[in-house]
């Protein structure tokens, strides 16, 4: 990708629309190449996930890096400043909310990684040096960035001068659709199917209110399961309150560092089936303790139930983040799962270290049983069949 990839200053201004696309395009060839290139990292691992041949790990690598470039050249480089000014022309539209100051640095930080991307890249590296690997290396956590948040450059682009959601109904009939929602949420007939948020921050839900066999698609602000939720809109199907509802856009994250696009290297890790194996054929106490002391090791390359632990931990820590009466009360239990994970854990390991220290053998007398069968001598004439029972046949 060169300077001349550019469009020129005077050239035609691409649509909203465009914009919005040039962004969503290139992540969706990022999440390509991502797949494909951990298809081949895949090959270079043995079944732990350690990395067993590193030549061909450093030139898969390279090879996403080089394709990741060609993708910003082909979908973003034409577009990232234009997509860039009309997302800050429309977030500053859009009323007073919480998270338009995390917005507006995102912006900021994709303004400096493509400012970033066209330094290096004036002028590129010879193809296939060493030098040009090292400028591809250098580039991947600025057209991750890109990859991971370009999504809020492209909604905020393709809000800009969008039409204004209107309120359809009345007060009155706002409390009176309120009213019926709550009496079907009491009887368990409200069904919620979807959620998102609204550019200035209010929750939006998509629910069924089932009637006497009959149900109509509604449209709550607020959170369902907390006081004070309105009904705002009521259509005969989904796509119809698609269209009159405000727009989504892009939901949070839970960890604001974390990168879909560059994560780290996996940890080496033992699975299940490996552990039951060992187990199954092994023949000491011993075989048996290390078999359950590796599902219960600590630290980088933990074990199934540290990293079960692990898991329910951060869904606890998802559920509160979500910021719902549910929410938090779903974090609660996982939270009491996750300490009971842990006495299971330490109670593992003590028992595992006690039939270690037992020292002890499967008895001679659990002999095995082979599997193969002798072949029949040359010449001699295998076994007959014995005959078929005979049935009689049915006449329709």
């Amino acid at each position: 990708m060169t300077p001349a990839s550019y469009p020129p200053p005077d050239g035609p201004l691409p649509t909203a629309p465009e914009l919005a696309g040039a962004a969503s395009d290139f992540r969706l060839r990022m999440a390509v190449i991502d797949c494909e290139s951990e298809a081949a990292l895949d090959l270079t691992r043995d079944r732990h996930g350690r990395t067993i041949n590193a030549s061909a790990a450093a030139t898969a690598r390279a090879h996403r890096d080089k394709a990741a470039v060609e993708a910003y050249a082909t979908h973003l480089a034409p577009h990232a400043e234009a997509l860039l000014d009309a997302a800050r022309l429309a977030l500053d539209e859009l009323p007073p909310s919480r998270h338009l100051a995390g917005w507006r640095a995102v912006l900021d930080g994709l303004a400096v990684s493509t400012a970033e991307i066209r330094r290096a890249l004036d002028p590129p590296a010879t193809p296939g040096s060493p030098a040009e690997r090292v400028q591809h290396t250098a580039l991947r956590p600025h057209l991750a960035a890109w990859a991971d948040h370009g999504s809020i450059a492209g909604n905020l682009a393709d809000q800009q001068g969008g039409p204004r959601h209107k309120a359809p109904l009345t007060d009155e009939e706002q409390q009176l659709w309120t009213e019926r929602a709550q009496a079907a949420q009491r009887r368990g007939e409200l069904e919620l199917t979807e959620s998102w948020y609204a550019a200035d921050g209010q929750p939006i839900t998509l629910a069924y209110l089932v009637e006497d066999d009959d149900s109509t698609v509604v449209a709550l602000r607020g959170d369902p399961g907390a006081p004070g939720w309105q009904v705002i809109g009521h259509y005969a199907h989904e796509y119809e309150a698609g269209k009159a509802l405000p727009a989504p856009v892009p939901p949070g994250v839970l960890r604001a560092d974390l990168s879909r696009f560059n994560r780290p290297a996996p940890a080496p890790e033992l699975s299940l089936q490996d552990l039951i194996r060992d187990v199954v054929e092994g023949h000491s106490a011993g075989d048996a303790s290390n078999a359950l002391l590796g599902a219960v090791q600590r630290g980088y390359a933990a074990g199934p139930m540290v990293r079960l632990q692990e898991l329910l931990e951060i869904s606890g820590q998802f559920a509160s983040a979500l910021e719902t009466v549910q929410g938090r009360q779903i974090a609660a239990r996982l939270a009491a799962l996750s300490r009971q994970i842990e006495f299971l854990t330490r109670e593992v390991e003590e028992a595992a270290e006690d039939l270690g220290a037992t020292v002890a053998v499967l008895p001679p007398h659990r002999t095995p049983v082979l599997r193969a069968r002798p072949r029949p001598a040359v010449g001699t004439t295998p076994p007959t069949p014995p005959p078929r029972a005979s049935t009689t046949a049915r006449h329709r």
